[in-house]
């Protein structure tokens, strides 16, 4: 009989059939996240406290290897360059959003169907807009359309 007694001294549980995290879960969870700002900031502090702290006039150089500075540095690459390769990385992220779908998608169903259909035409439509705005051409064409706006 104390089976039954202990059974029904334990509080009914939530109507979603999750219980409350435990306080031993809780208090392991505070320890853990003690623990790991305690030694983030062991880490940085020191980093900073025995880091060098010398600066010198040869220091504020831009280049410290030894050989003077000369002419800017300044990249001569153009422009649409770095933007077609920020373009590549942010449709590669979105790849993979799609192939994740593409993993469950049995366990999804019409819901997931069309929540990853939606997500491709707005990645589909700012695709068409950037097509439209120009930032996908670059070359000596799209230079001399440029020269001509301004």
């Amino acid at each position: 009989m104390p089976a039954i007694a202990l059974a029904t001294s334990l509080p009914p549980a939530p109507p979603g059939g999750e219980s409350a995290p435990s306080f031993e879960a809780i208090l392991s969870l505070g320890l853990y996240a003690g623990i790991a700002l305690f030694l983030i900031g062991t880490l940085l502090f020191l980093a900073w406290y025995l880091g060098h702290k010398t600066h010198s006039p040869m220091k504020s150089e831009p280049y410290e290897s030894g050989i003077a500075p000369s002419g800017v540095a300044r990249l001569v690459e153009p422009v649409p360059f770095y933007l077609v390769a920020i373009f590549f990385i942010v449709f590669d992220v979105e790849a993979i959003f799609i192939v994740s779908w593409a993993v469950a998608w049995d366990r999804l169903g019409w819901a997931g169907f069309l929540q990853i259909g939606f997500f491709i035409v707005i990645l589909f439509l700012g695709l068409v807009y950037l097509w439209k705005m120009g930032g996908l051409d670059w070359g000596p064409s799209a230079q001399r359309r440029g020269r001509r706006v301004e």
